[in-house]
Order: C-alpha cells, then structure tokens, then sequence
C-alpha cells in the first residue's frame, strides 16, 4: 500500500499560494489583453522534480490539472497523491516510448506528446485493459519541421511521423480521443515566431478535426504569447513552484 505524503510546511504552502496567485494573474492579463474569455485557459501545474506533497498542497488551493514528463517519477508520484485522496487530472507531457504506454495509462488523464502512429498505436493497445474511458491524446507538432527535436511532421506525408497520419492513428482508435496540438518552442526561436507558426499548423488542423481544439502551449517565461496565439492549456513549472534548487 502506497503512503500518504507528508504535508508541506505552512512556509511552502505560503509560497505555493504566491506563486499561483502570480500565475493566476499573469493568465487572467493575458486574457484580458487577447480579448480572451479566461475560462479558455487551463493552467498545468508542471510538478516534474517536486514532491507529492507539492501536489496535494496545490490541489487544496484550486489547482486541478498536474503535469509530469518522466513515467517513473509520474507513476510513484500519483499513487502518493491518491493515497493522500486527491486525484488531480495527470498530464503526461515528456516524450514517451512505446514500452512505457501500458504504465501512463493507469494514471494519466492525458497525453501531451504523441508523434508517431506507433505510439498512438501502443497507447490505444495498452488503454483497451487499463481504462473504462479513451484516453484524451494531443499530437505534438514540431514547428520547425526538425524530425531530431521530436513532433509530427506538418505536410509530411510519412506514415508514421506526419502530422496527418497522427492524427489519423489518433481519431481511429477506440481507446483513445484526439483533443488537440501540443508545442514547445524551438531552441533558437523566438515565441512570437514559434507561436505564430503554431497558430498557422493548428488553423489547419481544426479545419480536418473540429473537435480536437486543445492546443498546449506556452511555460512559465512565454505563456502570455502562447494566450494571444491561442493556447488553451499552459504549461507552467518554476514560475508557479519555484526553482527546484531553493526548496528545502
């Protein structure tokens, strides 16, 4: 039987509070900005590297969506936090390999990162046993059209790693649902370029899929550029937890 986390101290709980009130502004400005309706905007509480305690304390101050990128911290991770009686929605949002499906689909919600037909193709395998509900599953785009970096291929005609063909393995499973685009900005890129160029993949997306409007994109240092771009669910990890190395 898998343990409670201990609870935080009040001091990070405190800290905890600040950071998500900063956040929580940040967003609702971004919004504002955009001519944005705030209720739009998911914020994903990146808590890769932090303690299942950091994740029962912001589940107690309103936070609701959780996103983890490794399996082996993510799955030790949500069994703590549900024996602790909180059960937050799991985003998965790291790559992932095939032989790690079978585990992200007994606690993940959904799955950020899939670029590939074969993956979609493990993922919907696996879910046919794990689940009693499909798995909500964005496509990962690459934005610069660089296969090394990770992301379906837009206008790629590849079987297995064009944005198409995803999609494709995606909407056709039984076990799982397309809901959208996921994206991380380039190296050497700058957001307002990288986000624009999103913008332009995710317009011709929609047209083919209407109903996988998620789009996920934007951290803790481009968030109010990904709003403005069209982002549906933020990724935000050091400016709401701060920097791993601080914590005590």
């Amino acid at each position: 039987m898998t343990d409670s986390p201990a609870p935080v101290r009040p001091d990070r709980r405190a800290e905890l509070a600040a950071g998500l009130a900063r956040v929580r502004s940040r967003i609702a400005d971004a919004c504002a900005v955009a001519g944005r309706d705030r209720s739009e905007i998911t914020m994903i509480a990146v808590t890769k590297t932090y303690p299942a305690g950091d994740v029962v304390a912001l589940a107690g101050l309103g936070v609701t969506d959780v996103g983890e990128n490794r399996d082996q911290e993510a799955s030790a991770k949500a069994a703590e936090v549900a024996a602790a009686g909180v059960r937050p929605r799991w985003h998965f949002i790291g790559q992932l390999q095939r032989n790690k499906a079978r585990s992200v689909v007994r606690y993940a919600d959904a799955v950020h990162s899939v670029d590939s037909a074969r993956l979609a193709r493990a993922l919907d395998g696996a879910s046919a046993t794990a689940r009693d509900r499909p798995l909500d599953v964005l496509v990962q785009v690459s934005i610069d059209g660089d296969p090394a970096r990770g992301g379906a291929l837009p206008d790629a005609a590849d079987p297995d790693a064009g944005l198409g063909p995803v999609a494709e393995a995606v909407a056709g499973a039984a076990g799982l649902r397309l809901a959208g685009l996921m994206a991380v900005a380039p190296l050497g890129w700058e957001p307002e370029r990288a986000f624009a160029r999103l913008a332009e993949v995710a317009a011709g997306f929609r047209a083919d899929h209407p109903h996988a409007g998620a789009l996920s994109a934007g951290m803790s240092g481009d968030l109010e550029i990904a709003i403005r771009y069209g982002a549906t669910h933020v990724r935000v990890g050091s400016a709401l937890l701060g920097m791993r190395s601080t914590l005590r």
